[in-house]
């Protein structure tokens, strides 16, 4: 039986459905159009504008029907330049109707990107603060490891160790992931759908605020467990948020830049955590109780500051609050015509996304994730990042760098020292990602930083092998523990969080988030409780290969199941998930291997790669180009 292609008596069915009669966007979209791309079984990899091949008439029709359908009358004129630009991005000097002043806010869009108002730097940088509290709780955790099991009659180490005792710190340590894979990621659908994205992140703080203060209270290693599953949802509920609004607002030339703020803070977090963790080493006993407990500070003024921000403008398109959107988007955008572009372009894709979706609830948006194929594809991506930050090993580094290096012969304050060290490369290095996530790209830094990271972990795992007595032992594997950090911080580090906050369409991102955070998150508590026991099992130099072998196997399954999103509106990524996975690996293992191979290996000059994505029509990435080709 032919599988049926959506058009205009499809989209019109979805409007008889859920339209009340009147003017829907994904009908006036569709009136005038080449034939539309599949949403759901992109075979031919086409990347489609759904503004292209309207009409101008027809195009001005639907924009007066939609400004008066959604209350915004009074801003009829200035929509129609935006939609006129949105049509078309890269022949914005051809549009007679903007004038000198808006023609030039459209090439500072390309020529001076990162030249954004105040509001939307201020906005993603203050929610951004809080991955810190995740980033200082884990390095608070990996420097009290060395003091409260001892504390709590637990010892892990040394005297009175077992493997009961192993478990324990294990579970201790991984109590913020258990509560946030399995609660904190779950409740942030729910509550981003009654209280909004700031709503959520107000809500996630107050957990990360009170929590932490709690743990440094705790009297035994079970309140200090309850406190740490506390401190998860708040965790949960932040991460698979914070991503979402910052994606939401932010201009798609930048995305990556910005989003990847969050990996930016959490770096920054754990940097200053190990600064905490050396600042209290002196203090006796309740050294371990400051170093949980300090972890309270970054979410201060996240709580203070959040309602200082505009509401995302997508949250409020959804919620079919127009007019709100625009004035969020006003302060996030330069100029009202870049405002009202984005508005109108937003909502002619979301229409193009309900044709495909339709109406849910909580539950079956959940089982979406795996059912319709365009969700499926994003939820198989966001699952592989998320999945090889925990594979890579870095946890293992974050969480119990200081118990690594006290394997390796180091002192309890050379053991905080080298760890120190870790934490600053970590944050350094994330800092190149601000330029390369949207110019080399997600993907591309990713294939390029994991075969590093699998060569210097396992680097570092042989050389416990040396004399313990030999200066070189402890200097080497600091060396090489140091390296794989400086690979980390600018691939795996930032790349999951910014690509699972992009690759979902607007009526599954929360829940989207939650899956992907929730697999990251798990994971990382799978590797907390394991490590420990690993450790003693398996002696450093197996732990470290392991994670090494674990990195190659990362490598295979992201060439293999991670497409490309740098430029890309996050609506026109649509049409990058709609390729089926099967065309993506064909494509990866038949076209990309061999030329990558014969390019790089043999150094012959072969040509460009053939791409396998072709544009229907104008995209946003076509205003980049236009722009450097005038400017050349």
């Amino acid at each position: 039986m032919a599988e049926e292609k959506p058009g205009i008596t499809q989209i019109d069915k979805i409007s008889d459905e859920y339209g009340n009669g009147g003017y829907n966007g994904a009908v006036g979209a569709e009136r005038g159009r080449q034939e539309a791309v599949n949403l759901n079984r992109n075979v031919t990899a086409r990347i489609q504008n759904p503004l292209v091949g309207i009409s101008r008439a027809t195009l001005f029709k639907n924009v007066e029907d939609f400004a008066t359908e959604v209350g915004m009358t009074e801003h009829t004129a200035l929509i129609k330049k935006g939609a006129l630009v949105a049509q078309d991005p890269s022949a914005f000097e051809q549009i007679d109707e903007l004038d000198k002043f808006e023609k030039n806010a459209l090439r500072n869009e390309v020529e001076h990107k990162w030249r954004q108002p105040w509001s939307l730097y201020f906005t993603v940088i203050l929610c951004s603060i809080g991955a810190a509290v995740q980033g200082w709780d884990q390095t608070g955790s990996n420097g009290a490891n060395l003091s409260w099991p001892i504390e709590f009659g637990v010892p892990d180490s040394g005297e009175g160790a077992t493997d009961y005792n192993t478990w324990i710190v294990g579970i201790v340590n991984a109590g913020p992931y258990i509560g946030s894979a399995f609660l904190g990621c779950w409740m942030s659908d729910p509550l981003n759908y009654y209280i909004g994205r700031r709503g959520t992140i107000f809500f996630s703080a107050i957990f990360c605020l009170f929590s932490v203060i709690g743990s440094a209270f705790t009297q035994n290693w079970w309140q200090l467990f309850i406190t740490r599953i506390l401190l998860g949802i708040g965790m949960g509920a932040k991460a698979s948020t914070v991503p979402i609004y910052a994606a939401e607002n932010c201009p798609a030339v930048i995305r990556g830049g910005l989003v990847m703020s969050w990996q930016m803070w959490t770096a920054f977090g754990i940097f200053l955590g190990f600064c905490a963790n050396l600042a209290v080493y002196d203090v006796g006993r309740i050294a371990w109780r400051l170093q949980l407990g300090s972890a309270f500070i970054p979410a201060v003024p996240l709580v203070i500051g959040v309602y200082f921000c505009p509401e995302s403008p997508r949250w409020y398109i959804k919620k079919g609050k127009y007019t709100k959107a625009f004035q969020s988007l006003c302060r996030l955008r330069n100029t009202p015509l870049q405002a009202a572009r984005d508005l109108y372009y937003i909502h002619a894709q979301i229409n193009e996304e309900a044709a495909i979706i339709g109406k849910s609830n909580y539950v079956s948006r959940f089982v979406e994730l795996f059912t319709i194929p365009r969700v499926r594809r994003a939820t198989l991506a966001s699952f592989v990042v998320m999945l090889a930050q925990q594979m890579c090993g870095i946890n293992i580094i974050a969480f119990y760098s200081s118990t690594v290096f006290r394997e390796a012969g180091a002192g309890n304050l050379q053991a905080l020292l080298a760890s120190f060290g870790f934490g600053l490369v970590n944050f350094v290095f994330a800092w190149p990602a601000v330029w390369t996530i949207d110019t080399w790209g997600r993907r591309a830094l990713l294939l390029f930083t994991f075969p590093q990271m699998a060569w210097t972990l396992l680097a570092a795992g042989l050389c416990f092998i040396i004399d313990e007595h030999n200066r070189a032992h402890l200097g080497l594997i600091a060396f090489f523990i140091f390296l794989f950090a400086a690979f980390y911080s600018p691939g795996e580090g930032p790349v999951p969080f910014t690509y699972s906050a992009e690759v979902f369409p607007l009526s599954h991102r929360e829940v989207g988030m939650s899956w992907a955070v929730a697999t990251c998150l798990f994971w990382a508590s799978v590797l907390s409780i394991t490590f420990p026991r690993l450790l003693r099992a398996f002696h450093p130099v197996g732990a470290f290969a392991f994670y090494a072998g674990l990195n190659v196997t990362a490598l295979v399954l992201i060439f293999l199941f991670v497409p490309e999103t740098k430029q890309r509106t996050l609506e026109e990524l649509d049409y990058v998930f709609a390729v089926p996975t099967r065309t993506h690996m064909n494509y990866q293992v038949s076209k990309a291997l061999p030329w990558w191979f014969k390019r790089y290996v043999l150094r012959r000059n072969i040509g460009p790669l053939e791409p396998l994505y072709k544009f229907d029509g104008a995209t946003a990435a076509d205003q980049f180009v236009a722009v450097k080709a005038m400017a050349h």
